[in-house]
């Protein structure tokens, strides 16, 4: 066994001694480490390549969602979402019709769920991406080239008759029910107004179950250490059609025109993101822009991203660019792709190399 054979093996038994644990990076933290495992350091290469990249200074934008229902306000929402997709990928809400205590109480219950009893949480921890209710750190442990500073607590909704459900974790439980009714509508609204700035009908994009069930991840990223040497989140595109964001604290940032962009917090608002396949089916109009997470060495960062990434459940369902969007002049770019063929791209490629439009251009 040669010298690189060697450090991939010691590598591969850190991870599972990680994963047995089932603690997540909350139990290292909680062992009062001062260093961070090798298993989280990222490599040399790519931390000299984070001193290139300048810190932006501009903000993303930001929509404000009231006066929806006047046709003349609407129609500059729309026009605002059209620009702000084209161009960043990104953009953030307020007036968004989700009460604050909704956000509040659902922050709060994650914190909670995140610093209870370990073994508790343990009743939770799998890599079984068929459990509805799941938590474990990084979906791609073991494909990963460095592991992310985070857990995560994920819930699929598949429908609204899930909602009442007694499978959620006591910690979490009426917090993530209403925070997903709440959510569900909003994504309904935004998915609308994203048919309109195509210049599509209304319905157009509810019509393709684009907005059919969705499943709540809510990471915790604990205070770290050593926050320079590793990452929360490794940059990526989101693989679905909308992200839906709730975050308590900075750390998330987008990287735009060759910069790395601070997506600050606003009091009540949500942070939107277009994400592969809407940019599939928009036939590259809309952006599936990269980002990532920064961790902080004091605080515990706390995000609930919901994800509408087609029909749960129903992956023989299949995607390509919408038809009325196609001309002699503006040709198909991508192929069409049957949707469990793309949710396995994702689920058995690691986070770094997750561009998945790449292996389905037309």
């Amino acid at each position: 066994m040669d010298a690189s054979d060697a450090q991939e093996d010691d590598r591969m038994q850190e991870l599972v001694a990680f994963d047995k644990t089932e603690a997540g990076v909350k139990g290292l933290v909680d062992a009062g480490l001062q260093k961070i495992p090798k298993i989280f350091v990222r490599p040399a290469e790519e931390l000299a390549e984070d001193l290139n990249h300048k810190r932006a200074q501009i903000e993303v934008p930001v929509v404000d969602l009231g006066g929806l229902e006047k046709a003349d306000r609407r129609k500059q929402i729309a026009e605002e979402v059209r620009t702000a997709s084209e161009t960043w990928g990104f953009f953030q809400v307020v007036n968004h019709g989700i009460p604050l205590n909704v956000l509040d109480e659902m922050l709060d219950g994650i914190q909670k769920f995140n610093e209870q009893d370990v073994e508790e949480k343990k009743k939770y921890y799998t890599r079984d991406n068929t459990r509805r209710v799941r938590f474990l750190s990084n979906h791609d442990l073991f494909r990963s080239r460095t592991a992310n500073w985070r857990d995560t607590l994920t819930i699929s909704f598949a429908d609204p008759d899930q909602s009442d459900s007694k499978e959620l974790p006591d910690s979490c439980r009426e917090s993530a029910v209403e925070y997903s009714k709440n959510v569900e509508k909003l994504g309904n609204i935004l998915f609308e107004i994203l048919s309109e700035a195509l210049g599509l009908d209304s319905e157009h994009l509810r019509n393709m179950e684009c907005s059919k069930g969705h499943r709540i991840h809510s990471h915790y990223y604990p205070a770290c250490p050593e926050p320079e040497l590793t990452l929360g989140t490794t940059k990526h595109s989101d693989p679905g059609f909308l992200t839906i964001v709730l975050q308590n604290q900075s750390g998330l940032q987008i990287f735009f025109q060759n910069q790395w962009v601070d997506v600050l917090p606003i009091p009540g608002g949500l942070v939107i993101n277009t994400g592969d396949l809407l940019q599939l089916v928009s036939n590259g109009k809309f952006r599936s822009n990269n980002h990532r997470v920064l961790v902080d060495r004091l605080a515990p960062r706390i995000s609930v991203a919901c994800f509408f990434s087609g029909p749960l459940g129903m992956e023989n369902i299949s995607y390509g660019p919408i038809k009325e969007l196609i001309s002699e002049e503006n040709p198909p770019i991508y192929k069409e792709v049957l949707l469990t063929d793309y949710t396995m791209k994702f689920l058995t490629s690691g986070l770094h190399e997750n561009y998945l439009l790449n292996y389905f251009k037309a």
